[in-house]
C-alpha cells in the first residue's frame, strides 16, 4: 500500500448457522489509515480530532487517549513485539456526522522492511467495552486463531474459538476480512467486511456520505434489529459475563 490514507466501499456478510440459520449483509464503507504518515490534523478530506462530516478521532481506539498509535506502540511492546516499526495500517468506521460504533477494527502491523509483523483485532461490544486480540507472526491468506475471551453478542456464550483469515489482492486494490467462531459443537458464525480501496480525496468522502449519510448509526441500528429477530426466533439468550481481567488476548 502507498503511504496514502484509503477508503474502501464494500459490504458486511454474517451468517449464524444455529440453532436456526440466520444471514444478512448490506453495503458499507470504511477507512484504511497509514498511522505513521497519517498527519497529526488529518488529510483534507479527512480531518482528525476535529469536527467533520467524515472525521477521525484518536480517542474511538485503544484506552481512549489522544494517540492512538502510542497506545497501539505501547500494547506490542507489552507483548514483546518491539520489531513493528514499519507502517501500521488502520481499518476502521470513521465518524459520520459526529457519530461512530466500531464493532471491530484492525491493526495491520509491518516491520520496517514492509513485512507482516503483527495484527491487532480491536472489539468493541455495545455495553461500551473494548478488547483485543494480538495475532503474532500472521501471514495475509494463512489462518489465525485465538481463543475467544471477551463478551460480544448476547446469543453467544464467551467460549471456542475465532479463526481468522485476512486477505489483499496483489496490486492492493482489495481487502477482506473474514472472522468465524466456533463453539464446542462446531462452526457457529462466519463474518466478513470486504471492499474495494481507493485514495481518501474529498470525491470519494462526498460519494460515500451521498451513498450511507448515516452509516455508523445505521451499524448500531442494525445490531439492535438483528437481534430482535433472533430473540423472535427463540435463539437462547444469554446475560453478559463480566469483562475479563486481561485488555488483550495473544
Amino acid at each position: 500500500m502507498t503511504a496514502g490514507a484509503l477508503i474502501g466501499f464494500g459490504e458486511v456478510r454474517h451468517t449464524r448457522l444455529r440453532p436456526a440459520r440466520h444471514a444478512f449483509a448490506y453495503r458499507t464503507f470504511f477507512l484504511m489509515l497509514p498511522m505513521r504518515s497519517l498527519h497529526p490534523s488529518g488529510t483534507p478530506a479527512l480531518p482528525r480530532n476535529r469536527a467533520g462530516a467524515l472525521s477521525f478521532w484518536d480517542r474511538d481506539h485503544g484506552e481512549g487517549g489522544e494517540d492512538a498509535l502510542a497506545w497501539l506502540d505501547g500494547l506490542l511492546h507489552a507483548q514483546g513485539i518491539t520489531d513493528a516499526t514499519g507502517e501500521a495500517w488502520l481499518h476502521c468506521y470513521p465518524r459520520v456526522l459526529g457519530y461512530t460504533f466500531k464493532p471491530v477494527s484492525f491493526w495491520y502491523c509491518h516491520r520496517a522492511d514492509g513485512a507482516l509483523r503483527a495484527i491487532v483485532v480491536e472489539v468493541n461490544n455495545t455495553f461500551g467495552e473494548r478488547h483485543c486480540y494480538v495475532l503474532d507472526a500472521p501471514a495475509f491468506g494463512r489462518e489465525l486463531q485465538a481463543q475467544k475471551a471477551f463478551h460480544v453478542s448476547p446469543f453467544c456464550r464467551v467460549e471456542g474459538r475465532y479463526r481468522f483469515r485476512f486477505l489483499v489482492t496483489p496490486g492492493r486494490e482489495r481487502t477482506v476480512a473474514r472472522i468465524e467462531h466456533d463453539d464446542d459443537a462446531g462452526p457457529l458464525l462466519c463474518t466478513s467486511v470486504a471492499g474495494r480501496l481507493e485514495p481518501l480525496t474529498r470525491a470519494a468522502v462526498r460519494r460515500a456520505l451521498w451513498r450511507h449519510p448515516a452509516m455508523t448509526l445505521m451499524v448500531i441500528a442494525r445490531i439492535h434489529w438483528q437481534a430482535l429477530r433472533l430473540w423472535a426466533r427463540g435463539v437462547p439468550f444469554h446475560r453478559k459475563p463480566p469483562p475479563p481481567d486481561r485488555f488483550v488476548t495473544r
